[in-house]
């Protein structure tokens, strides 16, 4: 990985001085801009390793000083920031869980004022790009100059591939509106399986990000938190060495034809994703159908569908063929998965 890519990797929790210290030692090589760990993490469900909180905070002044590496860590409350400040962190993020809240960004943004730190910026969980703009907004009135957004992916229920679906198209608006904030990728929320973390890196060089934050684990199958996103420091060389990389441009410079192929690619992805969930709908109201003894065919909705379809195309310049020929073809494909679920073997 060459360039001027910004590069932060370490574990998804500290867990021990050992752990994060072998850590480090493996990074030390590698061109780190940032050693990052959690030591404060939010937690889904309550009862489970929540950080080692304010113990971790020595670890990562050796690592500093061992190692010459900065550190960076998660912060969700003033609390958090007044014990990384007094730590001497180089860099805080403020994680996907607290940006959907802007009640605690602009707690965070109010301890913030006066300090001269760099902040990086999870997208929040839901796919809104106004609620992460938000976030940036509160922090920038806060005085700080220095941030960086990070792309983490969105949780949106029914999708099987991804932890949290990338939906490339939203810190792609976010680039072009904020063309001077870096854009960070973290391939290993999106994936939350290590063996894809390599494409969807691959994916964010291709569309021109900044940078990269990917969690790194000496025995990612012992980690405590997400161990089967976490890769080996040995595999995190390979992954960052294999990367096809170009000079970032800040949203400058999509006019080339990788970068717009790339996200042909993710469209294309994410018209695949809607359409089986799509299928998965239409088998459901095939065995709800047959229960109640309907027919497959109802050819209202059908109508109505095509009507809702055409008009939508018509206000995005689409044309009234094209949109027909698609739906058609959805439709058949509707049809013959409902036969399917009601025992047909043809559709």
């Amino acid at each position: 990985m060459e360039g001027q890519h910004t590069l932060i990797a370490g574990p998804c929790s500290a867990e021990s001085r050992d752990q994060i210290l072998a850590t480090a030692a493996d990074l030390q090589d590698v061109g780190l801009d940032y050693f990052r760990a959690g030591i404060w993490k939010p937690r889904t469900r309550p009862g489970v390793f929540e950080g080692v909180g304010n113990t971790g905070l020595p670890w990562l002044q050796e690592v500093q000083a061992k190692f010459g590496l900065k550190v960076c860590v998660e912060v969700a409350q003033p609390r958090h920031i007044e014990a990384a400040l007094k730590a001497g962190i180089d860099m805080l993020w403020v994680g996907a869980r607290t940006t959907a809240n802007p009640f605690q960004v602009q707690e965070i943004a109010d301890s913030l004022k006066g300090v001269d730190l760099p902040v990086a910026v999870k997208n929040p969980t839901q796919p809104d790009l106004a609620l992460w703009t938000g976030a940036f907004e509160r922090l920038s009135r806060a005085g700080i100059e220095k941030l960086t957004a990070v792309h983490r992916g969105f949780t949106v229920h029914g999708q099987k591939k991804y932890r949290n679906v990338p939906l490339w198209q939203i810190p792609i608006d976010f680039r072009n509106a904020h063309p001077d904030i870096p854009l960070l990728n973290d391939p290993s929320h999106i994936t939350g399986k290590r063996e894809m973390v390599p494409d969807v890196a691959q994916m964010a060089m291709d569309l021109g990000f900044d940078g990269l934050m990917i969690e790194v684990h000496p025995s990612p199958e012992d980690a405590w938190t997400d161990s089967a996103q976490q890769v080996t420091p040995f595999r995190f060389k390979e992954i960052i060495q294999s990367l096809e990389t170009k000079t970032p441009g800040n949203g400058k410079g999509r006019e080339d034809l990788s970068a717009l192929r790339a996200e042909i690619d993710m469209i294309d992805e994410g018209l695949i994703d809607l359409l089986a969930r799509r299928m998965g709908v239409a088998e459901e109201i095939g065995l709800y159908k047959k229960e109640h003894g309907m027919t497959i065919l109802q050819i209202a909705r059908w109508n109505d569908i095509l009507k809702q379809g055409k008009a939508a195309a018509a206000e995005q310049g689409l044309s009234d063929h094209f949109i027909e020929e698609v739906f058609k073809a959805i439709h058949q494909a509707s049809i013959s998965t409902q036969r399917k679920a009601q025992g047909f073997n043809k559709g």
